[in-house]
């Protein structure tokens, strides 16, 4: 047998593995055990196999490109757009294009012939096309985890986010909330489900009984506020409301004032007091914000109602100019999009092994919102 008519399939079949195992072997993508990969690699020189044409436009480094694939809905939120110009910094610094992939494109499969490797941000199980991207035949590194039944990625960026909404509901119940709320996301996002099963186990491990209602994954401001309006009606026991989705949490305050529920700093006698705080892990340092809120009272002549902390599991600009600004999680979008380009970057240079899993830290920023009347 020459090395012109040898395949990938010749070589499977000699090696007794499957041709995408070949693959991954030759081109080091993939979980393959190591000795696995020496023996394809072995029966391949043997047998006299190089890649043809097409073939050689999927070795790395031979485009000058990476894929970015976001969910559908990243267009209009401020963190995924943060997360993708880190990435493209990144990339750039080892002289690579980002592509950012449309789902036509994806679908036709033709995806692998344009990239040296792939990053996919917050892989849905609902997600069509992501099966067929970390089956693309190239390496590929997802931010966050993909809990579908697929091909393994080569490497993953991973935020913890049961420890983050953990510290917003201990934050608040240390600020007084006794019967918290959760707005949290749909779908089938690593993100969504670990926000998801948190609410409820924290409340089950503290005794408490957290409210937890389900919005969009890209809930509008109108959504939230909407949500946030029958909740507090039909349960005005809640005092304090968590908002996951990006951008949304301006929608909850508007909920509370149109109950009459104040937000953050109300009395004369916490005017002036900080408000403000960063805390990362369980590591909290103080700043002095200096800002203080009014609050209403619903109907003129009224005692104020309980107070309503609200917090959102994603900083961005909506939060931080919000009236008052909220306490959120930043989840740091541009660099969680450089670590992701990063790994990618050192896996096709051969600096890192594929299978490798990295962290990526949270910082949880405190605000006036969640600063209860004292």
């Amino acid at each position: 047998m020459t090395s012109r008519t040898v395949t990938l399939l010749d070589v499977a079949r000699a090696a007794g593995v499957s041709k995408s195992t070949v693959s991954d072997a030759l081109q080091g993508s993939g979980r393959v055990a190591e000795a696995t990969r020496e023996r394809v690699r072995a029966v391949a020189e043997e047998l006299g196999y190089r890649p043809n044409s097409a073939a050689r436009r999927l070795r790395r480094s031979s485009t000058g490109a990476i894929g970015l694939h976001l969910p559908q809905t990243a267009t209009r939120l401020d963190y995924y757009m943060n997360l993708a110009f880190g990435a493209v910094a990144r990339a750039q610094e080892e002289g690579l294009d980002v592509v950012l992939l449309a789902p036509a494109g994806v679908a036709s499969g033709r995806v692998a012939s344009r990239v040296d490797g792939l990053l996919v941000i917050d892989p849905e199980v609902g997600d069509s096309a992501v099966p067929g991207l970390l089956d693309a035949g190239v390496p590929v590194v997802t931010g966050e985890r993909y809990l579908g039944p697929a091909a393994a990625p080569s490497g993953a960026v991973i935020c913890d986010n049961a420890a983050s909404l953990t510290a917003l509901l201990d934050h608040v119940t240390e600020r007084g909330a006794r019967h918290p709320a959760v707005l949290a996301p749909a779908g089938t996002s690593a993100w969504a489900t670990a926000l998801r099963a948190t609410a409820a186990s924290w409340g089950q491990e503290h005794g408490v009984a957290v409210a937890l209602r389900t919005v969009p994954f890209a809930a509008t401001p109108q959504e939230a506020e909407e949500t946030t309006l029958a909740l507090l009606r039909t349960d005005p026991a809640v005092d304090a409301v968590i908002c996951a989705p990006d951008g949304a949490a301006p929608g909850v305050l508007r909920a509370a004032a149109a109950t009459g529920r104040t937000v953050g700093t109300v009395s004369d006698r916490t005017a002036g007091s900080p408000t403000s705080g960063r805390r990362t892990g369980s590591t909290t340092s103080d700043r002095t914000a200096g800002s203080t809120t009014s609050g209403r009272t619903g109907e003129a002549g009224a005692h104020p109602r309980t107070p309503l902390l609200v917090a959102s599991c994603v900083d961005g600009t909506a939060t931080r100019s919000a009236e008052p600004p909220v306490t959120a999680v930043d989840l740091r979008p541009a660099a969680y999009g450089r670590a992701c380009a990063e790994l990618l970057c050192d896996i096709l240079a051969g600096r890192t092994a594929p299978d490798t899993a990295r962290r990526h830290a949270w910082a949880l920023e405190t605000r006036a919102s969640t600063a209860w009347p004292r």
